[in-house]
């Protein structure tokens, strides 16, 4: 099994995780071992997920209609309907 050694580490940072680890009743590497697996997992998965900017790209010219503008407001207007509960107002 591998060793690490880690250098420079910033006293803040430290006393977070060693606070953590009390928590979660792990020692200091115990804790950083588990957080750098619980990172590399979450990672993995959200390479494979879509961002909504790719969802929305994917979306773009998936909807294919030949008619004016002006005659898709029309015929979305026409099918409207009012309700009833809005005719008095807000």
């Amino acid at each position: 099994m591998a060793n690490l050694q880690i250098k420079g580490i910033d006293e803040n940072l430290y006393a977070q995780i060693k606070k953590l680890a009390a928590v979660e009743k792990r020692s200091v590497s115990q804790q950083i071992l588990y957080l750098a697996k619980e990172y590399l997992i979450r990672r993995k998965t959200l390479q494979t997920s879509k961002t909504p900017a790719q969802v929305l790209l994917e979306l773009s010219g998936s909807w294919a209609d030949y008619r004016h503008p002006e005659e898709i407001v029309r015929e979305i207007k026409k099918a409207r309907r009012n309700s009833k509960k809005l005719q008095g107002g807000f």
